[in-house]
């Protein structure tokens, strides 16, 4: 496939059927892509070892005869029923050879033929791997800052037509207290969801985008270099909010909506223990950097609030809030703003901010 059919697949959103194993898949994959894979871990490992100690033949021929019958029948229907609910499907393996050619065969003898990618997994992986070399450098940054709690993300996902939501593909709010229990993307993945909203908007003829301040890792995964390094010299237009407007934006985030997402994952009573222990370890991880009189005071107004929180009454979590705000974050945040005040081109309200990246950028 050239470059511009594969690019073509992630711009249309076009689905996609990986028939390798569980295991390659979880590694990372491509956007509209599901896991049907022609055999799962434990056949795979075996065929891998009849492969070493009997050659090619005989694993090809233990895979037929693990992949047979009722069995090989019902992975048929799996792919059978994607191509019914989407006719425009590909189907690859990593290398675009014997699993998705075999695939690509069981199912044109069923009556259902499907495109193979050509060069598979590995070929689209060298792909996007070419567009993150080469994509950054087309756009012009404006970089989201301001202390913690001014609305940056939530600013970024009202102007999506001209913004990347680094937050959003990684799944992490990209701090101690960013973990979210849905967990994070595979590396790859995340890489992926970057480059491909960059193709988007250049698709779109967009030049200039935002995109929130953050450091190189988001959470456990890392933003594609060149990209970084673009961000590291753009321009930066701060948020500025009131202290007290900042308390309550991060209550809604963190207590209100972070707490919601544990309850619906594990239920009311197991809900809030996790939800519990997820603030202990965030407050736990800054120890060192808070200093052991600071981390002793917030330990106890977290477990105050806890406590309350139980009872029904989550209103107290403002008190550690407020307090990691001042005896924390906003330093942190002043040395780092410190750091890049040549690179300030505006300061002003959420409002204000909003109305200058849509004129920039819009």
């Amino acid at each position: 496939m050239t470059p511009d059919a594969l690019s073509e697949l992630i711009l249309r959103d076009t689905p996609l059927i990986d028939v390798r194993a569980p295991v390659e898949f979880e590694g990372g994959a491509f956007p509209a892509s599901v896991n049907l894979p022609i055999m799962n871990d434990a056949e795979r490992h075996r065929i891998g070892k009849r492969y070493k100690d009997e050659g090619h033949d005989a694993a090809v021929g233990l895979g037929h005869d693990l992949v047979s019958g009722p069995l090989r029948a019902a992975r048929i229907e799996s792919w059978q029923a994607v191509l019914r609910r989407h006719p425009n499907a590909q189907l690859y393996c990593f290398r675009g050879g014997q699993r998705s050619n075999i695939a690509a065969s069981w199912l044109r003898e069923a009556g259902t033929p499907v495109p193979v990618i050509e060069g598979g997994y590995k070929r689209l992986r060298r792909h996007m791997l070419e567009l993150a070399d080469a994509l950054p450098g087309l756009f012009s940054y404006t970089i989201v800052g301001g202390q913690t709690g001014t609305g940056k993300t939530l600013l970024l996902r009202e102007l999506p037509d001209f913004s990347i939501d680094l937050e959003q593909y990684a799944n992490h709010r990209g701090s101690a207290y960013g973990a979210l229990p849905t967990g994070q993307p595979a590396q790859i993945n995340f890489e992926h969801e970057c480059i491909a909203n960059l193709l988007r908007l250049r698709e779109q003829g967009r030049r200039h985008i935002a995109v929130e301040d953050e450091s190189h890792r988001v959470g456990r995964v890392t933003v594609p270099p060149v990209l970084f390094a673009a961000m590291s010299e753009a321009p930066v237009a701060v948020i500025e909010e009131p202290h007290a407007a900042r308390v309550e934006r991060i209550y809604d985030e963190y207590v209100t909506v972070q707490h919601g997402l544990f309850v619906a994952i594990y239920g009311p009573h197991a809900g809030f223990i996790a939800y519990a222990e997820y603030l202990r370890r965030a407050l736990t991880a800054i120890r060192k950097r808070l200093g052991g009189v600071l981390h002793a005071e917030l330990s106890g107004v977290l477990e105050g609030a806890l406590h309350r929180h139980a009872a029904g009454d989550p209103a107290d979590h403002r008190a550690w809030i407020s307090r990691l705000l001042h005896g924390y974050y906003d330093r942190m945040y002043a040395y780092q703003l410190e750091r890049k005040t040549d690179r300030v081109m505006f300061r002003g309200s959420y409002g204000a901010v909003r109305e200058y990246l849509t004129e920039a950028c819009g």
